[in-house]
C-alpha cells in the first residue's frame, strides 16, 4: 500500500504538472506556472520516495544489522532540499519579472486552480493516511507536499483572481495579483520544505521516543516475572520501525540459564508491538540501593 501511494503520487503530480503548465501558459499567468513548477518537483519527490521505500525494506544484511529504515529518512531530506531549491528559483523569477510589463491572465486559469485544488487536498489526506498508518517519515512528507500544493494553489486562485478583476474594473494596483501571488508561493514553499527537513533531520539522529510514548511497552514489562526494575529503556526510531534497547535488573542470584529466560520473555513481549522490529536486552544484578 505504500508504494501504491508513492506511484498516486507520481502520476497524479505529472498530470497536474502538465495541466497547469499548459494552462498558465496559454492563460499567461504566472502564478499558475509557478504552482506547475511545485507540482513537478513533487514528481521527483514522489520518484524519490519510491526508492526510499524500496530501500528502506529491504533485510538486514552484515553491513546494516538494524536494517535499512533510515533510508525513508534520508531520502524525505532530499526531498526536502529539493523542495526549497524549487522555491527559490520560483521566488527568484518573481523578482525579476517585477520590472517586466504586467500581463493579466485569462479566465480559464481560475478552472485549472481550482480543480487542482480538489485534485491535491485528496492525494494529500489518502498519502498522509498510508503514511500515518505504516509509519512512513518519506510517505508522510510527500503527503505534506500535496498540501503545500493546495495552499500555494490558494494563493494562485486569489492572485489569479485579483489580476482578472483588476483588468475587469481597471484597478491598476489588483493587476499585480497573479505576479504577487507567484512570489508568496515561492515563499510558501520555502518554509513548507524547511520544516520537512528539520523533522527529517531530528529523526535521522537517532531519535528516542518520549516516556510518555512509551509507558505501556514499559508497564507491561515490569509485569513480567523475574523482572525486578527497569534500569534503562530506549525507543530508537529507525524510518518506519523501532529499535529497543532495554536494560533490566534481576535477582544477582539467579543462574544465566534463569537470567536469559527472562531476557526472552521480554524481548518477545516487546515485539509483539507492532512498530517494534528488533530488542536488545541487557541483564543487570538488581542494586536495591537502587
Amino acid at each position: 500500500m505504500v508504494r501504491i501511494g508513492a506511484f498516486v503520487g507520481i502520476f497524479g503530480n505529472i498530470f497536474l504538472a502538465v495541466l497547469k503548465g499548459v494552462a498558465g501558459w496559454m492563460a499567461n499567468s504566472r502564478a499558475l506556472i509557478a504552482d506547475a513548477v511545485h507540482s513537478a518537483s513533487d514528481v521527483v519527490g514522489s520518484v524519490a520516495v519510491l526508492i526510499g521505500i524500496r530501500a528502506a525494506n529491504l533485510p538486514p544484511d552484515n553491513d546494516h544489522p538494524y536494517g535499512h529504515g533510515k533510508a525513508e529518512t534520508v531520502t524525505a531530506i532530499i526531498v526536502a532540499v529539493l523542495l526549497f531549491i524549487v522555491g527559490f528559483e520560483i521566488g527568484l523569477n518573481a523578482v525579476q519579472d517585477i520590472g517586466d510589463p504586467i500581463t493579466v491572465p485569462k479566465t480559464m486559469a481560475l478552472y485549472a486552480v481550482l480543480f487542482s485544488i480538489l485534485v491535491k487536498e485528496a492525494m494529500f489526506r489518502y498519502k498522509h493516511h498510508l503514511g500515518k498508518k505504516y509509519r512512513s517519515d518519506a510517505l508522510i512528507t510527500d503527503a505534506w507536499h500535496h498540501r503545500s500544493d493546495v495552499f500555494s494553489s490558494a494563493a494562485a486562485l486569489l492572485g489569479i483572481g485579483a489580476s482578472v478583476a483588476g483588468n475587469h474594473w481597471d484597478i491598476s494596483w489588483l493587476l499585480y495579483g497573479d505576479l504577487a501571488a507567484g512570489l508568496f508561493v515561492s515563499l510558501l514553499i520555502m518554509k513548507m520544505a524547511w520544516s520537512l527537513g528539520k523533522s527529517s533531520i531530528h529523526n535521522a539522529l537517532d531519535h528516542v521516543l518520549h516516556a510518555e510514548d512509551t509507558t505501556k511497552m514499559r508497564d507491561e514489562v515490569e509485569k513480567i516475572d523475574g523482572v525486578l526494575h527497569i534500569d534503562e529503556f530506549l525507543a530508537r526510531e529507525h524510518g518506519h520501525y523501532v529499535i529497543i534497547d532495554i536494560k533490566i535488573a534481576v535477582d544477582p542470584f539467579i543462574t544465566v540459564i534463569e537470567g536469559h529466560r527472562i531476557g526472552k520473555n521480554v524481548k518477545d513481549l516487546l515485539l509483539e508491538e507492532e512498530k517494534v522490529k528488533d530488542v536488545f536486552v541487557h541483564i543487570n544484578p538488581h542494586d536495591p540501593k537502587h
